[in-house]
């Protein structure tokens, strides 16, 4: 597993900062796919990222990765966030688990939103609580040891003899 995560993920961000992409951006790329990665409602980080990848000019191939990465993350945290957003709300809880839901899903999305769509707004809302949060603290986790990794791959030119 670690040489699967060195060889697709960490080889490539740091690849990134070799070709120029400053730490900051990267760390911001990093920090929007996971903490918009495990939006609670599917299907839609991917595009949710691409746009705000586009508009912020941030690198869109780290970002999907980190998306996809948070993807398992991004399923054990809907009903979390649904317990939240209904608590924040005052609602009753819902009598969902996750193979519930995935017996839903299977009658189609359609159908699902139809059924689920108290428990996905409510879902929302918990994000919405948490996310922003989540994204602050890991931006500024990753933007200092991104820049320690730059500093380390490319250093200062040493200057005239």
């Amino acid at each position: 597993m670690n040489s699967f995560l060195k060889r697709r993920v960490l080889d490539p961000l740091l690849g990134l900062l070799r070709q120029g992409i400053t730490p900051q951006k990267l760390a911001l790329s990093l920090a929007f796919g996971i903490g918009i990665g495990i939006f609670p409602v599917l299907g839609v980080s991917t595009p949710a990222l691409a746009a705000l990848a586009l508009a912020m000019r941030l690198n869109l191939p780290a970002i999907q990765l980190v998306n996809y990465l948070a993807s398992p993350v991004q399923l054990l945290m809907i009903i979390p966030f649904m317990r939240l957003g209904e608590r924040v709300v005052g609602a009753a809880p819902q009598p969902m688990t996750i193979e519930s839901g995935m017996q839903v899903l299977a009658q189609g999305a359609f159908q699902a939103v139809v059924v689920l769509w108290e428990a996905i707004v409510h879902a929302a809302i918990g994000w919405l609580v948490l996310g922003p949060l989540l994204i602050l603290l890991l931006y500024r986790s990753f933007a200092p040891l991104l820049a320690r990794a730059a500093i380390r791959l490319n250093p200062a030119p040493a200057g005239p003899a």
